[in-house]
């Protein structure tokens, strides 16, 4: 049997790294890329040890704007098909639009929205061309709300979201799926990293391996959308915030967001 091979961004850390170990073990080989060489070096060590697979590692700052078609090139060349892209690598930042500083903000945009859609438009002709693959892109319950003290953030995932959404029905007629995995607060470097570890949104966080699975079988079955990681009062509030009038829903959403 042909081993199926998963393209990972954002591979060393959080739900990557378990959408990784979830891969391998349904017996696939992968493709691995983040900045942190050493942290994917552990992994691939870790995963080939204790499964017949194999591993390419892809140390790249996707902030940097020719890093995508550097990895694309990289894989063409080496004759390796992408048959699973996971484009998971993503960042957020906490505080006043006006005050924080714009190349982060900017370095967000470029990960979150231009790489992730840059790698898509890279491989999917390929995928097209054997009309086969399936894509899993990684937004967030962000994007179903403006978010004030994380207005790029939430921005970028309402972007992901859609991205994902349009194109999976100009496939519809192939055999490629597009899937959006959209988690609630999990339990990553995502908190810390976001200056959000001390707000309300992550009082309760969610396992990211569970969060992983829920993506990656969502993928499998080529679903348009999965929720995953929600406590039943977090999808309480999530259903109720829709029906809001949208300057009480910002008011919730801005006070979610402040340090308690």
């Amino acid at each position: 049997m042909n081993k199926k091979v998963a393209l990972i961004t954002g591979a060393s850390s959080g739900i990557g790294r378990e959408f990784a170990r979830i891969h391998v073990a349904n017996g696939g080989d992968l493709i691995i890329i983040a900045r942190r060489k050493e942290k994917l070096n552990e992994l691939k060590e870790e995963l080939e040890k204790k499964y017949n697979v194999n591993i390419k590692v892809i140390a790249k700052d996707l902030t940097l704007p020719e890093s995508p078609m550097e990895i694309y090139n990289e894989i063409k060349e080496e004759g390796i098909n992408v048959d699973y892209l996971i484009n998971n690598a993503g960042f957020g930042g906490r505080g006043y639009f006006y005050e924080r500083p714009m190349e982060l903000d900017l370095q967000m945009i470029q990960v979150n929205i231009v790489t992730l859609t840059t790698l898509t438009r890279l491989f999917l002709p390929d995928f097209v061309k054997r009309n086969s693959g399936k894509i899993l892109n990684v937004s967030s319950t962000a994007a179903l709300m403006p978010g004030p003290l994380q207005a790029v953030y939430y921005a970028t995932k309402a972007y992901v979201l859609s991205f994902s959404n349009a194109i999976a029905q100009e496939l519809k007629d192939t055999n490629i799926t597009v899937t959006a995995l959209l988690p609630g607060a999990t339990e990553t470097e995502f908190a810390k990293t976001s200056d959000m570890s001390k707000t309300a949104v992550f009082k309760k966080t969610a396992n990211p391996y569970e969060v992983a699975k829920e993506g990656y079988d969502a993928m499998i079955k080529g679903k348009l959308d999965v929720v995953a990681g929600l406590t039943s009062s977090q999808k309480a509030t999530m259903s109720m915030l829709k029906f809001m009038p949208k300057k009480l829903m910002l008011k919730q959403v801005y006070q979610m967001q402040q340090e308690k």
